[in-house]
């Protein structure tokens, strides 16, 4: 990533792993200030000179606000918020696990409202800025095994499209990011093959690019994101009948 981005500083939660930490990198090496945030402090050293570690829970919405007043204070205006924390764990139908659900919608959903509550008024009151946040591919339709996760992101989905013509209206840019299959330690825990794996780096670059671009969803691999479009398309009957054959077979 060389080419020069449109962003001073840009503020990325989830920053400690997968695409949030390839996303700071590849921001960072382009001259970029990045302020990132993880739950994990010891993970945010030393990353590159342009990245600031600004640990953080997202699910602390005190702490949340905290953090972006610092943010600005010590780095400047936040250009860009990309909010990238997420957890993940598969549900198993037989045994449900009710923390499972919880752990989902406080730190995917809650999270990312928290984040969007704390940088939004700043932007607001400068009648600019760009807020993003991963959401899934796994959020267009119901999939086996993401019964926590895939509702999760289908909220966040709906969160952007909701909040798109209002924040326009202000001034403020909305992208959700729709990833298919990314090599992350979420992904690790899956034990069916995943098409079109994508490396964690792809995945920002893509990310990166469509932000650049001013886009309002950002989805990749495109191959996946076809078929899985298509499929939302399909009548129940049809799509439950294609889930037994293809997935659950």
């Amino acid at each position: 990533m060389t080419a020069s981005l449109p962003w001073t500083t840009v503020w990325i939660t989830g920053a400690s792993t997968g695409i949030g930490r390839e996303l700071a990198l590849q921001m960072a090496a382009a001259g970029v200030r990045v302020a990132a945030s993880s739950r994990s402090a010891a993970s945010l050293e030393g990353l590159h000179p342009n990245i600031r570690p600004y640990p953080l829970d997202v699910t602390d919405a005190t702490a949340v606000a905290e953090t972006v007043a610092r943010i600005e204070a010590e780095l400047g205006a936040i250009d860009l918020a990309v909010f990238a924390a997420a957890v993940y764990a598969p549900v198993d139908p037989a045994r449900l696990d009710l923390k499972l659900f919880e752990d989902a919608l406080r730190t995917n959903v809650m999270g990312v409202v928290n984040c969007i509550a704390a940088t939004l008024p700043k932007m607001q009151a400068r009648g600019k800025g760009h807020l993003a946040w991963f959401a899934s591919v796994a959020g267009y339709r119901g999939l086996p095994k993401a019964a926590a996760y895939g509702s999760s992101k289908a909220a966040l989905i709906n969160l952007a499209e909701s909040l798109k013509p209002d924040l326009s209206r202000m001034g403020v840019a909305v992208s959700v990011i729709n990833p298919g299959f990314v090599e992350t330690p979420l992904t690790s825990k899956n034990d069916f093959p995943m098409p079109f794996l994508m490396k964690p780096a792809d995945a920002a670059r893509l990310t990166i690019q469509g932000l650049a671009r001013g886009r309002f969803e950002i989805s990749y691999p495109w191959q996946f994101v076809t078929m899985l479009k298509i499929a939302r398309l399909l009548p129940y009957g049809l799509y439950f009948r294609m889930i037994d054959r293809m997935v659950l077979k």
